[in-house]
Parts: structure tokens; C-alpha cells; sequence
């Protein structure tokens, strides 16, 4: 019996796991006398006592509770007892790696740790033929990617080289498909959206054959389905060409190719061809295409259209009908008011200020101003041909304007109405109209008495201007036509201060009004405060590239501040925008010349001269240079042109006499003298130069016109004493005054022209020469604006603008619209 063992049934290591054993039971083990002797001896580290009784099952080996722990005979747990050196588990789940039975001399390793690291992966094999294929795919596609990337950012050559360098690989793959076998697995999407990206890029940098030649390869592959729909780009490639008919015959093979599902697509494509057809000037053609887009799905921008190719064929009724379309075109644009918080609701109230200036919002907006623009265009260009006058055509398109859900237009119109009388100059009729708003509502009052304080204050009635300004600001505080118009009628009184209050404050309701922050600069000038002039002016400047004027008025005020180098380089700029400018040339030789540069002077002088050969500041500049080099013939060129302009100007007749005299030419120059002589018999100047002439050469005249001298002498003694005997009080002043203006200007002529910076150029010859007794004439080279006297004059204030028909949209249908 002792070598008989009883068979122990095989444990269960899930059972008995919710049961309670006390003998685990850590709140006790204080009071275990076994645990206790363990802790504090090497009792614990004994090895398991075996069986008393032998030839039991429990020989040998421990028995196994419910919960498979390992019980001593002793009835107890081992715990912490090591069992020929394995540790005593922590669980009996099989999952974390124990068993139920135990393996003598293996350590706990739930992990699996102690078998070492992981084989390596196996590496991929890239040089089988799928795995190159593979990478070359991908190696396209990323192509695609960067090319169509370097078109968004305008990098458009690098665009074209990546989809070249796409198409090259794409062929390398085809080429190893064919190759591998694989002939049936080519990707025709891929090949089709290289062969795609290929010719958008070249259309982007305008290599239109190769363009074509890349569309041609797609639509004549029979393996792409709906290829046919990009002879639409070939078709706009033609129109860029000026190919007209060709473009057509594409436009109608797309359409062809496009199914009635597509009712989005072939409406824009029968767009392009109207407007082809408008470009060819067949305007028949096109409104039937236009008609036809009307009646399947009817906008606004092919009512526009309709309207303009009925008014080149001159069709009143057609012109009528295409309006009324036009205006019954649905906008599908929600009311205003929907954007109005219309109760005391807090979350309702955010919603709205939230959806206010969302892109929906602004998307409407945008359309609405659209076709707004394209009515009251449209209604401008037929109002005076669809009626016997103009004002009855825009009777009828105000009436028809009122009937629609443009109602609010109506008022815009009769303001234009009233602008086209001012642009007949029938100014009664357009005061009229615009008086007529008086009494409408403030927006509508507010315009028409914007215009109509624009008009009185260019008549110069600007009594009736400030009136009309003043009531314009009443009806809206924050017109900034008003305003500015408000600060003109100050600004003409004389008080600059108010005035450049009026234009900060419509400056500051609209900061782009180019006219007040124009205005407030040249009132700055006036009150002399130069710094804030010269700031106005440049940010006008920012916002008016190549405005001319507003350069000159940097650089007469870099002038007035004595900085003459920075009013060059401006007037530089000014003759770069405006080259054929007279008066900037005079300007900018009149630095030169007070800078001491007489070449440049002379350069600009003799520029300004050639192209405005009336200006007797630059006639009498160069006039006087030339005398002063000596050289008398050129001289005489210019003093018959000053006689020319000036014909009842005696001096410039004494100068050519004085020319010729010096050059040695006596003869002409006593014939000159005579013919002066016959015009002007009581000149004394001219006698005494004809007397000594004659002395010197030794003709009988002489005496004759000694006693012509004598006789204009006395006769002049005479006149002289009888306006002094009459100078008596204050009467006697008056004419002191008139007499001394009359010598000055009659010697003179032309000298005092206003305040100048510079000094005296040059003279005219000297008082002391025996042949010259007239005074001298100073020059100067004092400059009037180059353009116009409204240089130094306010801009009235912002009409209400009906000239500007720019529109800019997507397609060929911006290239209808009038000039």
C-alpha cells in the first residue's frame, strides 16, 4: 500500500473564488502564533513538512484548497513558503500566465520576459516589382498634390513642372505595368487626373497649343467617361484666342456630351455662347440664347445681358420686355429685418449679432447690391431711347422700378434723372427734380441735397449752398458729402478753422472720402500749418497712387517748407504720371532755376515751351536767358512769340529792336524801330532810340524825329500837369493810386504775380545802356496748377455716383458691359 496513491481530481482553479476563508483573513494575522513565529524567525524560510502518515495522497506534495492554495498537513497555509524555489503565485488566473500545477525550478514570469526579445520584423522587399510599382504610384499622386498647391499659392511655373514631372513618371508606371503583365490594372483614373492637371497648367501659363494638345489626348480617350464636358476649357481657350467660331462649335459639342441632369452646367455653357456671340457682334444670335436661359432658369446677370443686346438693335419693346424680366427675376435674399433683434430675448440677441456679419450674411449682401447695380445700370442706358424723350423713359422705368421688389431704387432714379438735365446743362430741370425731395425720406433728402448744395456751390451761389448743405446734414448727421460740402461754403468765408472741422468730421464718419482729407490738406495750407498739410497729403497719397494732383501738392508744400530736393523728386513723379504736363515742367525748371542748375532750367523750360507755347512766364524766362548768353536770334524767336500773345505789348517789340541792334543788325533794327513808331506814334522810348540810330548812321530823319520827340515830350509835360493841378483831398489819392497801378503795370506788365518764394532770375537788359531807356522787367517763375484752378479750390462733396457700370464677375459676360 505504500506505493498505492490516491489519484486527486483534477481542480477546478475557477471555483470557489467568491468564498471567504478566514485563514486569509490580514486583520487576524496579529493574532496567528504561526505567522508571528515566521516574522521574527527563520521559520518561514524552512522547507514544507511532509506528511506523518505515509503512503497518503498528500505524501510528497501539499493538498490544494478550494482556493488552490497549497495547505501543509498542519492544516494551515504556507505563506510566504517557497517551494524548491519558485514563489508562491499571486493569482490563479491562467490568462497572466500560471498554471494549476506547478513547474519545478520555474521562476514567476507572467510576462513571458524570460524568453528573450522579439524576433526582428521581416523587412520589405522593395525590390519585387509590386513594391516599386507601388512606391511610383504614390510618388505620382504626391506630384499631383504639390503641383495644384503651387498653383494656389500663383507659383505657376512650379506648378507646370510638377505636373510635368507627374506626367513623365506616370508613363514610367504605365510602361512597368506592362511589363509586370499587370496591362489590365492601369489606373485610368490616375493617368486621367495627371493628363487634367497637365493641361490646367498649361492654360494657367498661357501655352495655349500645348493646352490643347494635353484637352485633345483626354477627350479623344474612349476609356474616360465624361471626357467630352472639357471641351468646355477648350472652347474658352479659343475665346481667349479671339476664335470665336471655333469656341462656339466646342460650346455646342459640350452640350452636347452633358445630359438634361446637368441643367446647372448647360445653362452656364449656353451663357458663354451668347456672350460669344455678342463679342461677334451677331446680337440676334445671342438674345435667343439669352431668351432661351430666361425662360429655362432665369438671372440676373443674363437679364442684364438680354437688356444690353436688345438696346445694340435698337428694340424699344425688346429693351421693355428684357427689363421687366429683369426685374421679376427672384433674389432668394432674406429681408433685413430678419437681422434685427426684436425682443429683449438675451440668446435670441446674440444670435442675431452672431449671424449678422456672418458669410451668409454678407454673401446676400453682396448679391442684392449686384442686382441692384445691374437695374439701375440697365434703367440708365434704355431710359433714353425706349420713349420719345429721355425724362419719359425714365418716367417709365421709375414707374416700372416701383411695381417690383426694387421699390427702394425708385428715389436713386429720379436722381439720376435729375443728373443727366445737369449733364445736358439743363440746370433748371434738375433743380427742380431734386427740390422735389425735400420732403421724402432722410437717405433720399439727404443725396438730393447733397447735389443739389454741389450744384449752387460750383454756380457760386454759395448762399444756397450752405442751405442745401445744412439741411443735407440735418436729414443724415453722418454724410460725409454733406459735411464735406458744409466745410467748402466755410472755406470760401474765409474761416479755416471751421472748415477743417467739417472735414475731420467727415472723415471721421468716412475715413476713405478722398475729398475731405483733400480739402482739410489745402486748408492746412491756409492756416499754415505745413506739418499737418504735408500729412494729409501723404495719406491721400496712399490711397491715390497715381493721382498727379495730389503729388504736385506734395511738392508745393515740401516748397513752402524750403525743402526744394523733396519737391523736385515729387514734381519728378508728377512729370512721370503726366509727362505732357506744361505747367509742371515750368514748375519743376523754376526749382531748377532757384537751385542755380540753369541746364535743367533750360531743359524743362524749353520742354513746357514746346508743348504750351502761350505761357509768358516761360517765354519771358527763356527770352531773357538767351539775352543773357548773347545769343540774339534765339531771343528774337521768343519776343515774337510774346508778340504773338501779346500784340498791344509795345516792350516786346523794343526788345526785338534791341535784338537786333546788339546782334549789329542796324538796319533791321531801324526798320523795327519804324514799324513800332507807326503803331505807336506817342511812344517815347521808341523816338529816342530812332533819333539816336539815325544820329549814328547819318540820315535826314534825324531832325524829323527830334521834333516828334519834342512834341511827345511836351505833349506828355502836359498831361502830366493837368492830372497833378486835378489831385486835390481824397480824390486826389484815388487817382494817385490809379495812376501809379496804370505806370506799373504799363512797365511791368505781368511783374507781380502773387507771393513767391524765389527771388530775381534775371533782367532784361539794364536801365544804363543808351539804347534801352524801359524799365526792367523782373522774371519769375511763379506756377498756376497743372491741373486747373480746382487745385486750389475744395472738392464739393460726393454726388451720388451713376457712371460707374465696372462690374467684375467670374465669366465672359463682364465683357457686355458699356464703357
Amino acid at each position: 500500500m505504500e506505493n498505492v496513491h490516491l489519484a486527486v481530481e483534477e481542480e477546478d482553479i475557477y471555483s470557489g473564488y467568491n468564498d471567504y476563508n478566514p485563514t486569509f483573513d490580514t486583520e487576524e494575522l496579529d493574532n496567528d502564533a504561526g505567522f508571528q513565529e515566521a516574522v521574527r524567525t527563520s521559520h518561514g524560510r524552512r522547507p514544507p513538512m511532509t506528511a506523518k502518515f505515509p503512503g497518503t495522497a498528500a505524501s510528497g506534495r501539499p493538498l490544494v484548497s478550494s482556493f488552490g492554495a497549497r495547505l501543509s498537513m498542519t492544516g494551515r497555509p504556507m505563506t510566504g513558503a517557497v517551494l524548491d524555489g519558485a514563489s508562491r503565485p499571486m493569482s490563479a488566473v491562467r490568462a497572466a500566465g500560471f498554471t494549476s500545477s506547478r513547474v519545478r525550478g520555474s521562476a514567476f514570469d507572467p510576462l513571458g520576459q524570460s524568453r528573450g526579445p522579439a524576433p526582428a520584423l521581416e523587412e520589405k522587399k522593395e525590390d519585387l516589382p509590386e513594391e516599386k510599382i507601388k512606391l511610383l504610384e504614390k510618388k505620382v499622386n504626391d506630384l499631383i498634390t504639390e503641383s495644384c498647391m503651387a498653383q494656389s499659392l500663383g507659383n505657376l511655373q512650379l506648378a507646370l513642372e510638377k505636373a510635368k514631372e507627374a506626367e513623365r513618371k506616370e508613363r514610367v508606371l504605365v510602361r512597368q505595368r506592362e511589363q509586370c503583365g499587370n496591362g489590365e490594372q492601369i489606373n485610368i483614373d490616375l493617368t486621367y487626373a495627371v493628363l487634367l492637371n497637365l493641361a490646367n497648367q498649361y492654360e494657367n501659363n498661357e501655352m495655349y497649343p500645348e493646352a490643347l494638345s494635353s484637352y485633345q489626348l483626354i477627350v479623344k480617350n474612349k476609356m474616360f467617361t465624361n471626357a467630352g464636358r472639357l471641351k468646355v476649357n477648350m472652347a474658352n481657350i479659343w475665346v481667349k484666342q479671339k476664335n470665336y467660331p471655333k469656341a462656339i462649335k466646342l460650346y455646342r459639342m459640350a452640350l452636347d456630351h452633358i445630359s438634361d441632369d446637368y441643367k446647372e452646367m448647360r445653362i452656364k455653357i449656353m451663357q458663354n455662347i451668347g456672350t460669344v456671340f455678342v463679342l461677334l457682334g451677331q446680337y440676334s444670335d445671342a438674345v435667343a440664347s439669352f431668351e432661351h436661359i430666361m425662360s429655362k432658369s432665369a438671372n440676373v446677370r443674363t437679364g442684364y445681358n438680354l437688356v444690353l443686346c436688345y438696346y445694340a438693335t435698337r428694340d424699344a419693346d425688346g429693351m421693355k420686355n428684357a427689363f421687366h424680366k429683369l426685374l421679376a427675376v427672384p433674389l432668394d435674399v432674406q429681408h433685413e429685418d430678419k437681422y434685427i433683434a426684436g425682443n429683449d430675448d438675451i440668446r435670441s440677441n446674440m444670435l442675431m449679432e452672431a449671424i449678422k456679419n456672418d458669410k451668409l450674411h454678407k454673401m446676400e449682401r453682396d448679391l442684392k447690391a449686384r442686382a441692384e447695380k445691374y437695374v439701375m445700370t440697365a434703367a440708365k442706358l434704355i431710359a433714353p431711347v425706349i420713349e420719345s424723350s429721355f425724362a419719359a423713359g425714365f418716367d417709365w422705368c421709375v414707374d416700372m422700378v416701383k411695381s417690383s421688389q426694387y421699390v427702394e431704387l425708385a428715389n436713386d432714379l429720379e436722381i439720376n434723372k435729375a443728373i443727366t438735365y445737369l449733364r445736358q446743362k439743363d440746370f433748371n430741370q434738375a433743380v427742380a427734380i431734386l427740390k422735389t425731395f425735400e420732403k421724402k425720406e432722410s437717405r433720399v433728402k439727404s443725396a438730393a441735397s447733397t447735389n443739389l448744395s454741389a450744384l449752387f456751390f460750383l454756380e457760386k451761389d454759395y448762399e444756397q449752398a450752405e442751405r442745401y448743405a445744412d439741411l443735407a446734414m440735418i436729414a443724415d448727421r453722418y454724410n460725409p458729402g454733406a459735411l464735406v460740402n458744409k466745410g467748402n461754403t466755410e472755406f470760401v468765408k474765409q474761416d479755416y478753422a471751421k472748415a477743417a472741422e467739417y472735414f475731420k468730421e467727415a472723415l471721421r464718419n468716412d475715413s476713405s472720402c478722398t475729398e475731405a482729407l483733400r480739402n482739410l490738406g489745402l486748408t492746412y495750407k491756409k492756416l499754415h500749418r505745413l506739418e499737418d498739410a504735408l500729412d494729409c497729403f501723404l495719406k491721400l497719397h496712399t490711397i491715390l497712387r497715381d493721382s498727379a494732383e495730389v503729388m504736385y501738392q506734395l511738392a508745393d508744400t515740401y516748397e513752402l517748407m524750403e525743402d526744394p530736393h523733396q519737391a523736385v523728386e515729387w514734381l519728378m513723379q508728377v512729370i512721370s504720371v503726366v509727362p505732357n504736363d506744361p505747367k509742371a515742367l515750368a514748375k519743376l525748371a523754376d526749382l531748377h532755376d532757384l537751385e542755380g542748375d540753369k541746364s535743367q532750367a533750360l531743359h524743362y523750360y524749353c520742354e513746357s515751351f514746346r508743348l504750351f507755347p502761350c505761357n509768358m512766364e516761360v517765354i519771358e524766362w527763356l527770352a531773357a536767358y538767351y539775352v543773357q548768353m548773347q545769343l540774339y536770334e534765339k531771343a528774337i524767336h521768343y519776343f515774337d512769340r510774346a508778340i504773338l500773345v501779346q500784340p498791344t505789348e509795345v516792350r516786346w517789340q523794343l526788345m526785338v529792336a534791341s535784338c537786333y541792334r546788339r546782334s549789329g543788325n542796324y538796319q533791321k533794327a531801324l526798320d523795327t524801330y519804324k514799324e513800332i513808331h507807326r503803331k505807336f506814334p506817342e511812344n517815347v522810348e521808341c523816338l529816342r532810340f530812332l533819333v539816336r540810330l539815325s544820329q549814328d548812321m547819318g540820315l535826314q530823319e534825324v531832325q524829323d524825329y527830334a521834333s516828334k520827340l519834342k512834341k511827345v515830350e511836351k505833349m506828355k509835360e502836359l498831361r502830366e500837369q493837368r492830372v497833378k493841378s486835378a489831385r486835390e483831398g481824397s480824390a486826389r489819392g484815388r487817382r494817385e493810386g490809379s495812376a501809379g497801378s496804370a505806370d506799373s503795370g504799363h512797365s511791368s506788365s505781368n511783374g507781380n504775380k502773387g507771393e513767391r518764394l524765389g527771388a530775381q532770375v534775371m533782367s532784361l537788359p539794364a536801365t544804363n545802356d543808351p539804347y534801352e531807356s524801359s524799365s526792367p522787367k523782373e522774371l519769375d517763375a511763379s506756377y498756376v496748377d497743372p491741373l486747373g484752378p480746382l487745385m486750389e479750390r475744395p472738392k464739393t462733396g460726393a454726388k451720388v455716383r451713376v457712371d460707374d457700370d465696372d462690374f467684375a464677375d467670374e465669366d465672359l459676360g463682364d465683357e457686355l458691359l458699356p464703357e
